[in-house]
């Protein structure tokens, strides 16, 4: 019998963090009730297998040379922040999930419209399970700790049912202010935020074709290996970068790294996840003072995301945006 579905006694807790101490494998805690009996979704494996094996294709001998071009390589870094930190970072996290600032219902919807072109799920379904997240972090309920095992917590969790996820009727209750959006609900229909990254991959694949055509001078062949090129580059590989960076947050960011606060779970600030993620990495900050638009609390703990948002803030697009409490990063500030 494992131990994800043996009885466990009760073991003793850390006072601080409440995390397991004794009793049970620090790095062994049961999978979340909600997912046992574990049921694969094959629909989420065979998407996120499929996208990553067409991302892999940029970098094999036999396909590299025919789809590298210096325009998607640049296109996916660009989409790395456009998508990935304008889209998840900042839209579906700052925004939406804790609501650390405010900006006007055409701005939400499209940072949420960016969001989608990730292949990270609806907006609501998203914010609901970080938000289950923050509610039981890193104890048996939290939807995905490493606690339980390193691959959960980075992707396991993903391809896994959770029952009290697998339906908007389930999770409504953690995302009612979403789903008074009309916007919000109708993506909720028939997989609706999945036909909105679709329909971005089509339309990056089109735009290489027109790009490849033109600089080509009118070389059809030329136009069908750009649309190639920039289908794999811009969308598949920025979109595993970006699925990775997130997953890692989940997983790198509660195990390995430093700790300003003493929280209730394990979260930790990790250099490496804050630079592919655009701040998010700076963890256990964020898990302090959640509400916070700002993830960074020292000066060597650069926040890309925070910086956009206080560039919206400075033009007007921003309001109420929510600032760490200055007593708090002041009293960690003399303890360093």
């Amino acid at each position: 019998m494992s131990i994800t579905d043996s009885p466990l006694s009760q073991p003793e807790t850390d006072e601080s963090t409440n995390l397991p101490t004794e009793g049970v494998d620090p790095q062994r805690l049961p999978l979340p009730e909600a997912t046992q009996p574990l049921k694969i979704l094959w629909q989420y494996v065979i998407v996120l297998s499929t996208v990553h094996l067409i991302a892999l294709l940029a970098f094999l001998p036999f396909s590299f040379g025919y789809l590298f071009t210096w325009s998607g390589l640049i296109l996916a870094v660009l989409g790395h922040f456009v998508f990935g930190m304008m889209g998840i970072t900042i839209g579906y996290h700052r925004l939406l999930t804790h609501r650390g600032f405010h900006c006007p219902k055409w701005l939400e919807h499209g940072l949420a419209i960016l969001g989608m072109c990730n292949l990270q799920d609806s907006p609501a379904r998203w914010v609901a399970i970080h938000r289950m997240h923050h509610q039981h972090s890193d104890h048996q309920p939290d939807p995905h700790t490493p606690l339980a095992n390193f691959l959960w917590g980075h992707v396991g969790w993903v391809v896994c049912r959770h029952r009290d996820l697998d339906r908007t009727s389930h999770y409504e209750r953690y995302v009612r202010d979403l789903l008074r959006d009309p916007f919000y609900l109708r993506l909720e229909r028939r997989g609706g935020w999945f036909f909105v990254f679709v329909a971005h991959a089509v339309l990056i694949s089109l735009m290489g074709a027109l790009f490849g055509f033109a600089v080509s001078g009118g070389i059809a062949a030329e136009a069908v290996r750009y649309s190639y090129s920039w289908f794999v580059w811009a969308v598949a590989v920025r979109t595993v970068f970006v699925l990775h960076g997130t997953w890692a947050v989940n997983s790198l960011s509660h195990v390995f790294g430093y700790r300003n606060y003493e929280t209730r779970d394990n979260s930790r600030n990790n250099w490496l996840v804050a630079l592919i993620s655009h701040g998010e990495g700076w963890h256990n900050n964020h898990h302090a003072q959640p509400r916070a638009a700002s993830h960074g609390h020292h000066w060597y703990e650069f926040d890309m995301s925070w910086r956009v948002i206080q560039f919206l803030e400075w033009v007007g697009l921003a309001t109420d945006v929510v600032r760490p409490k200055t007593e708090q990063v002041a009293d960690v500030e003399k303890e360093s």
